[in-house]
């Protein structure tokens, strides 16, 4: 079940002559880039949120930054009042971030629903809270997968029996896997990931592992494929994974909001409100 892909150098030797060659890399519009990942600490009475945005550019140029007119998180399930609206109003803190702070059971029950405004159009997203579990084990391992360079971390955790889970992993240096309990479903379960270079020592990194459903999962597999990550340098070559924020301007009806009629209306990113639980190692 383990998933890793290496991105392997490749080397040219040059001699006598040095040829200049052209590449004629995708242009056009850019697209509005959405990483609204809410990440939960429920021993936490309220979460600070954090939403970040950019536009695509070239395949070889960083991500520009971009101003929203709105960004809002709705519990739609809840009872709205004057002293406990049901809308968290997300303010920009730095060039491209928009931040806020809510109390945590506003994220946890109920159905939530993402909305934000960039330049005159309007997109939306929903989700629900998914727990996870946590890390029961972190250790390092002294096996090797392709060489003697790899860095091996045993991680181990308890899947719960009564429900279908997707997991996600951040092992930090913005490396990921993804995994689903089917063949272990409410079992004790262990594996190996590899990193693809010695650590040295002394070097410590942060596990982290988040709920999913089954679409956030595919939408992060489908990234981690790709060798993509979300708001990185790289995010152009990922345009064909589509979350589930939508351009829903003009729509009178956001229960069909998919863009089926509209397949180029669409922001890259997704909007998912996930337990974290969190394990440090070093190396």
């Amino acid at each position: 079940m383990l998933k890793k892909i290496l991105l392997l150098p490749m080397a040219f030797l040059l001699f006598s002559c040095e040829d200049v060659i052209e590449v004629d890399t995708p242009s056009g519009e850019p697209l509005l880039i959405v990483d609204a990942l809410i990440k939960i600490d429920i021993s936490s009475p309220s979460q600070l949120v954090s939403v970040r945005v950019g536009l695509t550019s070239t395949y070889f140029g960083e991500v520009p930054v971009t101003s929203l007119e709105q960004v809002t998180i709705t519990n739609v399930d809840m009872e709205s009042t004057f002293a406990n609206p049901n809308t968290l109003i997300l303010l920009e803190t730095q060039p491209g971030i928009y931040e806020a702070v809510k109390d945590t059971s506003f994220f946890t029950s109920g159905e939530l629903v993402f909305q934000l405004s960039h330049n005159g159009r309007q997109y939306f997203a929903r989700t629900h809270y998914i727990p996870t579990v946590p890390i029961d084990d972190i250790q390092k391992g002294d096996g090797s997968l392709f060489g003697e360079d790899d860095t091996e971390v045993i991680v181990r955790f308890t899947d719960v029996a009564e429900r279908e889970d997707f997991y996600i992993f951040d092992f930090d240096f913005n490396e990921f896997l993804v995994t689903e309990d089917t063949f272990y479903q409410g079992q004790e379960f262990e594996f190996s990931y590899f990193y693809d270079r010695d650590l040295e020592a002394g070097k410590e990194a942060t596990i982290r592992i988040w709920g999913a459903d089954e679409g956030f999962y595919n939408y992060m597999n489908k990234l981690i494929q790709q060798g993509g990550e979300l708001m990185g340098p790289f995010a152009t070559p990922a345009a064909t994974v589509r979350g589930n924020v939508f351009d829903v301007t003009g729509l009178d009806n956001v229960d069909i909001f998919d863009n089926v009629d509209r397949p180029e209306a669409f922001a890259l990113g997704y909007f998912a409100v996930v337990q974290e639980y969190t394990s440090q190692i070093e190396f």
